[in-house]
């Protein structure tokens, strides 16, 4: 059934057209089969460090910084041996053996990517099954295999869990999954939220415009679950998702193929206030004595997708330019301050993106100096507060950015952004959602 009157074009990460007036629905994660995909592979993959056991175990390296078993060794080949483990572990977690587990073997054995069956998950309500059961099968098949002892076996328990249970995630564990543990979650319905920007930049291997996409994917798919894409909210949501995060009418490639040479952010601005005038989104209303005109919109929904969409260009066309992603709290605060004086409407999700701006500023470059935008997510005490429309922006200036901070988005997501970019719709969503959209238009 369709809802929404709304119609709009899908374009790749290159600005090519996929497919023509295609119903706003089709790119709701309730409907959208990629999407569907996209969030139950978040859920079901997990990455195994068999390299990191196989050091763990040889040292007695384990749990963590500075967390170090003197004495203790075992010396065994799990990286020469990850075929043979690979086999074992998709034996161990099969529920069926035509089910939809998977183990695969990367990095010439230091790495396995791991799909946990639908089913094991189906039969719990937590999605730390996946993380769960491949640790609990990889020490069995560990153990069995390289025949440890009862001596040696609680070695390759902290190898491959780390130091859970005394700590509340696996710290210093091998075994890792995309979703933090529930009770790092900020609320309900935040588990989604919870994904740095660091693991989508890697993850979608720096593509700035697929960087947004997984990352808008997450972050409005957390809508649903969190209960606040209901209602009129609904399409707000909807249309945020489509044109900030999937390019929805090429609009945020094509504001950066205008602005790129010599844009500047408020040549962005400019951009997106003519291209709101010119698609019927916004109208003149009165003009000031100062000569000043101001704006007004009978789709306030529709001005907000496109506001974003243009938050999303100038972030792209001031970090870009920089190479650098330390720019991001800066385009949150003045893209809307320059939008909101330029036509007297709100800025993006009604002043929450600018508030946004103004603390991340001072969490990572003034006073406090807590991190450089890479490890942000939106269930951070700082980047929480818009819902949607932050941390899509970040991913991409992360994605951007060429190396200039201390701690890189490759050494903080490590293993699991590497992993999991095997993963193709994980790494290309544009493409999958794009093409997904466009094969059940029909249906609405």
């Amino acid at each position: 059934m369709r809802k929404y009157k709304d119609l709009i074009n899908l374009h790749d990460d290159r600005g090519r057209l996929i497919a023509s007036e295609v119903p706003i629905q089709t790119v709701s994660p309730l409907t959208n089969p990629a999407i569907q995909k996209i969030i139950n592979f978040v859920k079901q993959c997990v990455a195994v460090n068999l390299e990191g056991i196989q050091n763990a175990l040889a040292t007695g390296a384990v749990g963590g910084k500075y967390c170090s078993l003197r004495g203790r060794s075992v010396k065994k080949d799990l990286v020469a041996n990850a075929g043979a483990i690979a086999d074992a572990l998709k034996e161990n977690l099969q529920v069926t053996a035509k089910d939809d587990t998977e183990v695969r073997v990367l990095k010439g054995g230091k790495h396995l990517l791991v799909l946990v069956p639908s089913k094991r998950l189906a039969a719990g309500v937590e999605y730390t099954t996946s993380a769960t059961a491949t640790a609990a099968a990889l020490c069995h098949v560990l153990i069995d295999k390289f025949k440890i002892d009862m001596w040696d076996a609680d070695l390759v328990h902290a190898a491959v869990w780390g130091r859970y249970p005394q700590t509340m995630e696996m710290l210093g564990g091998n075994v890792a999954s995309l979703l933090s543990v529930p009770q790092q979650n900020e609320g309900m319905g935040y588990a989604l939220r919870n994904i740095m920007a660091a693991h989508t930049a890697m993850i979608t291997r720096k593509n700035a415009m697929n960087a947004a996409a997984l990352s808008s994917i997450l972050e409005q798919a957390a809508m649903w679950e969190m209960g606040d894409a209901m209602g009129n909210f609904e399409r707000f949501h909807l249309l945020g998702l489509a044109y900030q995060g999937l390019n929805a009418d090429n609009l945020v490639y094509s504001i950066v193929k205008e602005n790129a040479k010599t844009g500047t952010l408020g040549d962005v601005v400019k951009s997106t206030v003519q291209r709101a005038i010119e698609d019927d989104v916004i109208r003149p209303l009165r003009k000031e004595p100062s000569g000043f005109t101001t704006y007004t919109t009978n789709d306030m929904n529709k001005w907000n997708a496109y506001a974003a969409a243009g938050l999303m260009a100038g972030t792209m066309v001031t970090c870009g330019s920089a190479r650098a992603m330390q720019h991001t709290p800066s385009v949150f605060i003045y893209f809307d301050d320059l939008l909101e004086r330029e036509t007297g409407l709100p800025g993006v999700d009604f002043g929450r993106v600018a508030g946004t701006g103004v603390e991340m500023s001072f969490f990572s470059h003034s006073i406090y100096g807590g991190g450089n935008p890479a490890v942000f997510a939106g269930n951070h005490i700082v980047t929480r507060h818009s819902k949607g429309f932050t941390i899509p922006c970040v991913s991409a200036a992360v994605a951007l950015d060429a190396g200039t901070t201390i701690y890189t988005p490759e050494k903080l997501s490590g293993v699991i952004g590497e992993v999991l970019s095997e993963v193709p719709e994980l790494r290309e969503p544009l493409k999958y959602v794009n093409e997904a959209a466009a094969k059940i238009k029909g249906d609405f």
